[in-house]
């Protein structure tokens, strides 16, 4: 079940995302989650990643990753992703990202993110962005 502040789309699992025995290959997780953080950027912020990347040359590298695997998901499973903010620092942000069922949501896979602004001219923590900062807080107000 999705929360409130929770930024959510549905994903087929596919047979790209597989391994020979029909189940996610673990990584392919990563790769999903990825651009679901891309979508909220987009969508669920209002910003253009592509802008904020390209032609603002911040960057969002994952400096730290905490991982359940809690039940598989298997070629043609229709699941949910789910993205929320948990902590908001000043260069830093830590996101619950997670793989459910859409009716019932047992989740299959959640991971705990914490994601850095950076300079890709640099390469060095940046301040998160003045409006990244105002649309996140727009979208889980509890934070400010």
């Amino acid at each position: 079940m999705a929360e409130d502040s929770e930024f959510c789309r549905p994903r087929l699992i596919r047979f790209s995302d597989c391994d020979p025995a029909g189940i996610v290959f673990y990584p392919q997780y990563f790769v999903m989650l990825n651009g679901l953080v891309e979508d909220w950027v987009n969508e669920g912020l209002g910003l253009s990643y592509h802008g904020l990347v390209a032609q603002r040359r911040i960057g969002l590298p994952t400096v730290k990753l905490e991982v359940d695997f809690r039940a598989v998901s298997r070629m043609g499973d229709q699941v949910m992703l789910g993205l929320a903010v948990e902590r908001l620092g000043s260069r830093s942000m830590t996101l619950r990202v997670r793989c459910f069922e859409p009716v019932g949501g047992e989740v299959r896979m959640q991971m705990q993110q914490v994601l850095v602004t950076t300079s890709l001219e640099t390469h060095r923590a940046v301040a998160i962005p003045d409006d990244m900062r105002a649309a996140i807080l727009r979208n889980a107000p509890a934070l400010g």
